[in-house]
């Protein structure tokens, strides 16, 4: 390790102990045998009132900076294996960090395009409107009158990122090697899926095409607007885009004020989200209350859900939709057992897990939830509790739905919080069934010709002489196939056997008909046994026997 990198691991220590969490690490089973050295050190020699553990895990969290207080949020959507406690506090954990100064931003954005800002911006306020662990944005007006808003890559930032994200790792790989719950949660595979998600931050190249993208998938929407990106503006640490002017979607007394209809808003919200999920397979994932507006409503003009802070996408394949689509539906009907076949036949849990136990666990958690309403049932507990089940039976959760549970959650609360009667099933359950008629229905299947079929006709000259090759080289015998698959030999086996089994059968009826055949003959006394001619004897017990060989 680099000296600054000790010395960072130093003061990384340092917190932990000030904040009592190797009182945490001492306490688990694993270091239950070696507690006494927790004793060992002299900090530890009074006791000291605490916290709970996790309040004092956030506290150490945002202690130790930006990046810590990143991991602590994506660790936040881990709910699958994070205890709740824990988890709970995590939520808490708020991205706010002092601005770095406006002239540095000045030189970052002239020096990104290479001219002075006062020839590309008509005004430009150094003092930002908001400030992040990554990034600060600032207010600009352009030549031609538009309202931007300028982000901007805080300096030194990937340096300062690399550098803690090796101390992570060093710590992850520490904790799988040495402790029972290191190596059952696999934190080195946490750190790797945080370090993609922040190293994507950096690019604000990629954060302006997902605005696009999200534009041009409501483009005609009445529901939700995106801002637009200005292209010829946009560096990889400098992105300009269209500033919003509206309603923070948490003030209530404002939407109200305004006129807002709140139960349309709460729908709607939840509208939009599925129709990103399961239309677009493209979805904003870091929906949280401080990156959505609403614009004002005005005569002949509706309110509209805005949002802004596009560096968090994520997307689903089709076969992610279709898993969410039919187990949700299965979930409605409660139907546990479909949810358990589904899991099995499509591969997200092993080939060997027994349908039965894992419907029972499915039951177990999820049947408690019906006790409610429907109004009071949550897709995002019954999705974490789905994963949490599934945990047990090997299942891997994919990030990309774990983003979707996260953001889910976030939505729920929201729309709860703005109309506490929300029907999320009631308003969700149109766009699954539409999705499954579209996907899985007749529909579904001329879209599946439509999209083949240009490939298919492509192939379609190539096949005749494929089809003349391969016959040529079975008559040249040129083709050989070789089974070595035990099942087969175990079958060729089975036959064998059960071929020898066929002729002794056969040979032993022959030996039973001929001695009822001398048993019955008249005329004939040979030696007698028992009353029976001694040959009926012989031939009798012989086929009896090659019969009973042959059954057995």
């Amino acid at each position: 390790m680099k000296l600054g990198e000790i010395s960072r691991l130093i003061t990384i220590q340092k917190i932990l102990v000030r904040h009592g969490l190797d009182e945490i690490a001492f306490a688990s089973n694993v270091s239950r045998s070696t507690k006494i050295l927790f004793y060992a050190f002299p900090w530890n020699w009074f006791r000291r009132k605490r916290g709970p553990r996790g309040e004092r895990l956030r506290c150490a969290l945002e202690e130790l900076g930006p990046i810590f207080i990143k991991f602590g949020q994506l660790l936040s959507t881990r709910r699958d294996f994070l205890p709740e406690d824990i988890s709970r506090e995590f939520l808490k954990l708020q991205d706010n960090v002092p601005p770095f100064p406006g002239e540095e931003a000045r030189r970052i954005i002239e020096d990104a395009f290479e001219n002075k800002i006062e020839d590309i911006f008509l005004e430009f306020d150094e003092t930002p409107l908001a400030s992040a662990s990554i990034a600060q944005v600032h207010a600009a007006t352009m030549k031609d009158g538009r309202k931007m808003i300028v982000k901007v890559v805080r300096p030194d930032v990937e340096e300062i990122i690399r550098r803690d994200l090796g101390l992570m790792y060093f710590l992850a790989e520490k904790a799988e090697r040495y402790t029972e719950d290191g190596r059952r949660l696999g934190p080195v595979n946490v750190i790797k899926e945080f370090e993609k998600t922040l190293l994507a931050e950096l690019d604000l190249m990629r954060e302006a095409a997902n605005a696009s993208q999200l534009r041009r998938n409501f483009a005609d929407s009445d529901m939700l607007y995106v801002p637009e990106v200005d292209w010829d503006l946009t560096h990889k640490n400098v992105m300009v885009m269209e500033r919003i002017s509206g309603i923070p979607v948490n003030d209530v007394e404002s939407l109200k004020a305004a006129g807002v209809d709140l139960k349309w808003l709460a729908e709607t919200g939840v509208e939009i989200f599925f129709t990103e999920v399961l239309r677009d397979s493209f979805f904003h994932a870091d929906m949280h209350p401080g990156n959505i507006f609403v614009s004002r409503p005005e005569p002949g003009k509706p309110a509209k859900i805005m949002v802004v802070d596009f560096g968090i996408m994520s997307s689903l394949s089709e076969f992610d939709q279709r898993y969410l689509a039919e187990n949700f539906m299965a979930f409605l009907d409660r139907d546990y057992q479909k949810v358990a076949r589904l899991h099995v036949e499509s591969g997200w849990v092993p080939a060997g897990t027994r349908v039965d136990e894992f419907e029972f666990a499915i039951r177990t958690v999820c049947e408690p939830l019906f006790d409610r309403s429907l109004q009071e049932i949550s897709f995002g507990t019954m999705l974490l509790r789905l994963f949490q089940t599934a945990r047990q039976f090997d299942m891997v959760i994919l990030p990309q739905l774990l983003l979707l549970q996260k953001t889910l959650v976030n939505i729920e609360g929201l729309g709860r919080q703005l109309y506490p009667e929300l029907d999320i099933w009631k308003t969700a359950r149109p766009l699954f069934e539409y999705w499954m008629h579209e996907r899985l229905g007749v529909r579904g299947l001329a879209k599946g010709l439509k999209d083949n079929l240009p490939r298919w006709l492509d192939r379609l000259p190539d096949l005749p002489n494929k089809t003349i090759d391969i016959i040529e080289r079975l008559r040249d015998g040129k083709i050989q196939v070789e089974l070595k698959s035990t099942e087969l030999e175990k079958i060729r086996t089975e036959i064998k056997r059960s071929n020898q089994r066929t002729v002794l059968a056969t040979i032993g009826s022959a030996f039973v008909i001929c001695a009822a055949v001398i048993f019955g003959l008249d005329g004939f006394s040979p030696a007698m046994v028992g009353g029976v001619p001694y040959l009926t004897w012989l031939f009798g017990g012989v086929g009896l026997g090659l019969l009973m060989f042959s059954v057995g």
